[in-house]
């Protein structure tokens, strides 16, 4: 499965996925460099696949959807606030396209009707604004113990899982991210790297879950290091997680 990244607004990331006939795209906000980039590769879409119901990963739904016909597919939590939805799915169904199953993860916490699609064949995970290269999405709709929750479900797969996210909000995660984590050696390393990368002009994403689960704070919030380096050793995930994402929030 070929994936690519289409940039949208000043931070959004849209993926078009292709598998001989079938074309998807993954969080279309804006058709116009869908449209773009279809036309220049000669591809015809397929597929809309939306992680959540933000107009900054919806809102090119409709005009693609009437220039091809595809149907749109999401969470069913959000059939209400997406429009156009054809194919509603809820946790542990799975999205077809070509030969792939894309296993729907339910990942409330920046919303509460929010879903990852995860190509475990692929080794790809499409994960909206739940889970960020060295972040995490901030909670519009939900609580510290949900979006926990679903980190931990995403932190659950395998390592080679490529993370492909809804922002490229990299390098101001991992400013962040060595403030909590001051002690992290492959941190700092990784921070060095991204800040060459984003010099350069260079994506950062897809990021792969190995290092996510190593360096991302947000990942471990029980881990002792973490816990320690936040003045909260010991304590509740949840609230070492609350903590984090306060700060992160004030940063």
């Amino acid at each position: 499965m070929e994936i690519h990244l289409v940039p949208a607004f000043n931070d959004n990331y849209i993926y078009l996925l292709r598998d001989g006939d079938d074309v998807g795209v993954v969080d279309p906000g804006d058709a116009a460099p869908v449209l773009r980039e279809l036309e220049r590769r000669g591809w015809r879409l397929t597929h809309i696949l939306n992680t959540h119901h933000h107009p900054d990963h919806v809102g090119g739904n409709r005009a693609l959807k009437e220039r091809y016909g595809c149907p749109v597919i999401g969470a069913r939590a959000d059939s209400h606030r997406i429009q156009d939805m054809d194919i509603a799915l809820q946790d542990g169904e799975t999205a077809s396209f070509g030969p792939h199953a894309a296993r729907v993860i339910a990942i409330p916490g920046h919303t509460s009707g929010h879903i990852a699609f995860h190509f475990g064949d692929a080794r790809a995970l499409f994960c909206g604004d739940t889970l960020f290269a060295l972040g995490c999405g901030r909670l519009f709709e939900g609580t510290p113990a949900q979006m926990w929750d679903s980190l931990s479900r995403l932190r659950d797969l395998p390592d080679d899982t490529r993370v492909y996210c809804g922002h490229e909000y990299t390098l101001s995660n991992a400013r962040f991210a060595v403030t909590v984590d001051p002690g992290n050696r492959e941190l700092a390393e990784r921070f060095a790297t991204i800040t060459a990368q984003r010099e350069r002009g260079e994506p950062t994403i897809p990021t792969g879950l190995g290092v996510e689960k190593r360096t991302n704070p947000f990942l471990r919030a029980d881990d002792p290091a973490v816990q320690a380096a936040v003045g909260m050793a010991g304590a509740d995930p949840v609230a070492v997680f609350a903590e984090i994402r306060g700060r992160k929030d004030r940063f």
